[in-house]
């Protein structure tokens, strides 16, 4: 371990592992050399055409040496593949390398549609997922009132991820932001999330609706539970909340119906991940619950 002298840093961050460093090196040149030889390139060829001597070649392979980013990216570029292939490591079979090709080549928009489609399709099978119920959406939606009599009609536990964060952190949601922020709170809901999905093969939970937010988070929901974005228009979330006697979404904010709208907008392509969509707005609890039944148990 050798200390780098970066007055100001934290004890923790002035030291970095040599050992790791090395290994790192090693397998880089690892990888340059087998990439080359898959496409029967000399060294000398290689050279040539990254634009570097054959001796730094050779040092590079040999992990004698610490290239700099942009001749990596040249001897990448005459390799005829990525640079984030050359620096990680890459599992060896061709069809993991002709997908990984085929997925670069994706816009963000197709790339985040491939994703979620490999996720429900090669994470956990479609009947397993069922048995985990997930309800998502703004607060007013009518998630609680369907999740605790969904779980009543099918048997199963409930849980609302909120209560069980503010179980966990022993206060509630409020002093949980007050005292470490949205990052804190985030971090409480993964690991709350997590212990929910261990604990529970079968069970009905509604989780908060900034869940979606934080895409790993969200990702795993989507990956181990059947999700339903339970919806309604602005006006019918706003109403719901204040019929429940809470003013808060009110107070000092005249402009809070069109903040809501604005959540809504910017959240809608996130929530329309869910495998299932249920409006409930102009309609009564009974009428949503038996669409809700109806989709959730095929």
């Amino acid at each position: 371990m050798a200390a780098i002298e970066k007055p100001g840093l934290p004890i923790a961050a002035r030291f970095v592992d040599e050992a790791a460093d090395t290994e790192f090196l090693q397998s880089l040149g690892i990888r340059v050399r087998e990439s080359r030889a898959r496409r029967g390139m000399s060294r000398k060829a290689l050279a040539v055409n990254a634009d570097v001597s054959e001796r730094y070649l050779a040092q590079v392979e040999s992990g004698e040496t610490n290239p700099s980013i942009m001749v990596l990216r040249h001897v990448a570029h005459a390799l005829g593949i990525s640079l984030i292939e050359l620096l990680e490591p890459q599992h060896s079979s061709p069809e993991y390398r002709l997908i990984s090709r085929f997925l670069e080549q994706l816009s963000p928009n197709r790339l985040e549609e491939a994703l979620l489609r490999l996720m429900r399709d090669f994470g956990n099978e479609d009947a397993s997922r069922r048995k985990r119920i997930a309800l998502v959406g703004l607060r007013g939606a009518g998630k609680s009132t369907l999740g605790r009599a969904l779980a009543s009609e099918l048997s199963l536990p409930f849980v609302e991820l909120n209560s069980a964060i503010e179980a966990e952190a022993g206060m509630s949601l409020n002093e949980i932001f007050m005292l470490y922020g949205q990052p804190g709170f985030r971090r409480l809901e993964r690991r709350c999330l997590e212990n929910f999905i261990a604990q529970h093969e079968s069970a009905v939970i509604t989780v908060g609706g900034g869940i979606v937010s934080e895409a790993e988070t969200f990702n795993l929901l989507l990956m181990n539970c059947y999700t339903v974005w339970v919806k309604a228009t602005p006006e019918e979330h706003m109403s719901r909340v204040v019929a429940q006697g809470d003013l808060r979404p009110m107070e000092g904010n005249t402009e809070a119906m069109e903040d809501m709208r604005r959540i809504l907008v910017a959240r809608e392509p996130l929530y329309s991940k869910a495998d299932f969509t249920l409006d409930t707005t102009g309609r009564q609890p009974e009428e949503c619950l038996l669409q809700l039944r109806q989709a959730v148990t095929p």
